[in-house]
């Protein structure tokens, strides 16, 4: 056992020395936040299209696409998926449409017999459809989107702040090009040779798999586009506005590059030049997203800095690094200058609260969330900054949905309709509800700053987090998480949220949660769960343990069992003494939409890690008291 302890301490000693490498003079730890290819797909077409004269990197931009490329042609999402249409026809896109490589090459020939054999381009995601029709690519849908849905007051039962802030920082800029039937001056290869009959249908462009008439369809939205047109300059005038006032100073919009290179095929659709200031200036906020990632060049959809450094920060406290080691209070400089200090789009549905949040990138000053929140407070003792720790706080509380438990971006963003809204994924990227694996870490921070005093509202809060948690726990006791993979992800979210706000181990949710865990343990102590759980809303293992989703596990049981178990014992051997592989180390298991974006988060396989060798020692200094 005294082995097993030397050896965890030199573990988080060389996990430490990992990470102090990344820290910046600013304070910032900087990691890759690496998706799908999409990204350098979509920006290389961005980039032919404004005729962008930076060949060199259009084209370290396509090698690196290549890179990841299938021996059958195809694309996959995760290690364990045999291919993806969607994925596999934006890589070849992006190849094709940078120069770099021609449609004659084996590799290519073999991404388009894979695309051929799975039905040509009828069943890709409309976002990749929407690239590939304002580039001349793929034809438009017979569909209108009336833009005088964003004229429609707050006030009403259904307007359009009732989207996520995700979905309609993409849908404006995506309906403006959509309407104008745009379509880029750069000339792009042609894609018939993938698919001779692109369907113009719009329940086949937006993957909506509804039996009704095309016909009822279309008449409905003549009605709305008769409308329309009285409302037309009003629309679209309130659809430029709305981009316009949500640019950071980067001239990126809401930081995101998916949802800048939208606006920028917008702005050209509504008459706007390639040379155009506006668009010259987000073109090279873009280029500051491209980076390194394990020797590739990848275009980041954001940086994920805030979040990285208040993981990194928290990680390396809760592990033995006092408050006045410099890297930490170089991290609190960072963080703190990050704040988000004035009214944004989350006040449309939490009118009172004073703002006081936090973002997920370093360029974000629209769009403060609760997860990026929670773990700078717990980063940063309030005792340090009492005013602008108090004032996170007091915001992130403001944040409690109706039903008691928390979400991303914004407040009570469930409304019903948007449930059903003939759209891909539409639940997954409409709305914004209350998540396990949110709550659970909210909670985690209220519990560990109640412990002693509280006031009856935040006990009353705390309170209806446990409930909203017991009350979405699954049968077989795991909790399902949205924003990483999946299960093993909520349910380490949760239990250890139900532990800080002092509920027993007695209690069946507990036990139950406790069995779950035990029960999926793989022989060599190690949890591995695949990306399929995600999209099948079912516990799906993988084969292999890694090493992110083992460390969530192993702190979740150590919340409520002997830390000297043999489950537990077996999982921190697995973690501090085998020699991980890439699939172990880089598996992603973060989620940006299932289906379509899985999330490598390069800081994860120190930082979770590191906090659960941590509490693995306390406990086991506990148990020798």
């Amino acid at each position: 056992m005294q082995d097993l302890k030397t050896r965890v301490n030199e573990y988080i000693d060389e996990l430490h020395m990992q990470v102090e490498r990344r820290q910046r003079e600013d304070g910032a730890f900087v990691f890759c936040f690496e998706g799908p290819m999409m990204t350098n797909s979509f920006f290389i077409m961005l980039l032919k299209a404004v005729g962008d004269p930076d060949q060199q990197l259009i084209h370290q931009l396509a090698e690196a696409i290549h890179a990841k490329q299938n021996e059958d042609g195809s694309f996959s999402l995760y290690h364990d998926q045999s291919g993806h249409l969607t994925a596999t026809v934006q890589g070849y896109c992006g190849m094709l449409a940078s120069g770099r490589f021609q449609k004659d090459e084996p590799h290519m020939e073999k991404a388009a017999q894979y695309i051929r054999s799975k039905g040509g381009l009828k069943d890709v995601h409309f976002m990749t459809k929407w690239m590939l029709a304002v580039n001349g690519m793929h034809p438009w849908p017979y569909f209108y989107a009336p833009l005088s849905f964003l004229l429609i007051p707050t006030s009403f039962p259904l307007h359009f702040f009732h989207l996520s802030a995700y979905a309609r920082i993409h849908f404006v800029p995506m309906m403006i090009a959509l309407n104008k039937r745009y379509t880029s001056h750069a000339v792009f290869p042609s894609l018939a040779h993938l698919d001779e009959n692109m369907s113009k249908n719009p329940f086949d462009w937006f993957m909506a798999r509804e039996e009704r008439s095309t016909d009822h369809f279309l008449m409905y939205m003549r009605s709305y586009t008769a409308l329309d047109s009285r409302l037309d300059f009003f629309g679209y005038e309130a659809a430029k506005r709305y981009m316009f006032d949500r640019l950071e100073k980067d001239g990126t919009l809401y930081s995101y590059l998916s949802a800048t290179i939208f606006m920028v095929y917008a702005l050209m659709s509504l008459g706007y030049s390639p040379g155009h200031h506006l668009i010259q200036k987000a073109v090279r906020g873009m280029k500051k997203l491209v980076t390194s990632c394990q020797g590739k060049i990848y275009a980041e959809n954001s940086t994920s800095t805030v979040w990285d450094t208040a993981l990194v920060s928290y990680a390396s406290q809760k592990s033995g690094r006092k408050r006045e080691d410099p890297m930490i209070m170089k991290s609190f400089t960072y963080l703190l200058d990050r704040q988000q200090m004035k009214k944004a789009d989350w006040s449309v549905h939490n009118r009172h609260a004073a703002p006081g949040g936090f973002g997920f990138s370093h360029i974000n000053t629209n769009n403060p969330d609760c997860d990026d929140t929670q773990i700078v407070l717990k980063a940063i003792p309030k005792e340090y900054t009492p005013l602008q720790w108090k004032r996170g706080y007091d915001w992130l509380l403001s944040m409690q949905n109706r039903d008691g438990g928390f979400s991303a971006f914004e407040k009570n963003q469930d409304h019903f309709l948007l449930r059903h809204l003939p759209l891909e994924s539409a639940e997954d990227a409409a709305i914004d509800p209350s998540t396990p694996d949110i709550t659970g870490r909210v909670l985690h921070l209220i519990g560990l700053e109640e412990k002693d005093t509280s006031s009856p509202t935040i006990l009353r809060q705390k309170d209806r987090c446990v409930k909203w948690l017991f009350d979405h726990q699954e049968k077989n006791g795991s909790w399902f998480g949205r924003w990483g993979v999946c299960y093993i992800y909520g349910t380490w979210a949760a239990l250890t949220g139900l532990k800080a706000a002092g509920i027993p181990s007695s209690h069946p949710a507990v036990q139950k949660a406790c069995r779950f865990l035990k029960q999926i343990q793989l022989e060599d102590g190690s949890f591995g769960e695949s990306c399929k759980s995600a999209e099948l809303k079912t516990y799906i293992p993988l084969p292999f343990g890694t090493v992110v989703q083992t460390a969530w596990a192993t702190e979740a049981l150590l919340q409520y069992e002997k830390a000297n178990s043999a489950a537990i014992l077996k999982a921190v051997s697995f973690l501090v003494n085998h020699h991980h592989t890439e699939e172990a180390m880089y598996y992603p298991v973060g989620i940006g939409l299932p289906k379509q974006f899985y999330i490598t988060y390069h800081s994860y396989p120190f930082v979770f890690p590191m906090m659960t060798c941590s509490t693995f020692l306390d406990e086991m200094r506990r148990i020798h008291e």
